[in-house]
């Protein structure tokens, strides 16, 4: 399942969420369906991809300065 990330441009909010099917996003915090799509971290690092295996800036769910999906990855210390 594709993940969108998204900023209402009703109140600015900027979230990620899932699309099942057809269903269209809404906002979560004002329910608007007034949305700007936004290319996540991924969609960057799999379209200029050269094999490097670094990452190239912080997560984009939540800001990890080890790169995306560092967060799931839990404390490494």
């Amino acid at each position: 399942m594709p993940i969108f990330e998204y900023v209402c441009q009703e109140c600015q909010h900027e979230f990620e969420t899932l699309i099942f099917g057809r269903d269209k996003a809404k906002c979560p915090k004002c329910q608007s369906k007034k949305l700007s799509p936004q290319l996540s971290v991924f969609a960057v690092a799999a379209k200029g991809s050269t094999g490097a295996t670094s990452p190239t800036g912080g997560c984009g769910s939540c800001g990890d300065p080890r790169g995306p999906g560092a967060c799931s990855l839990g404390d490494m210390d």
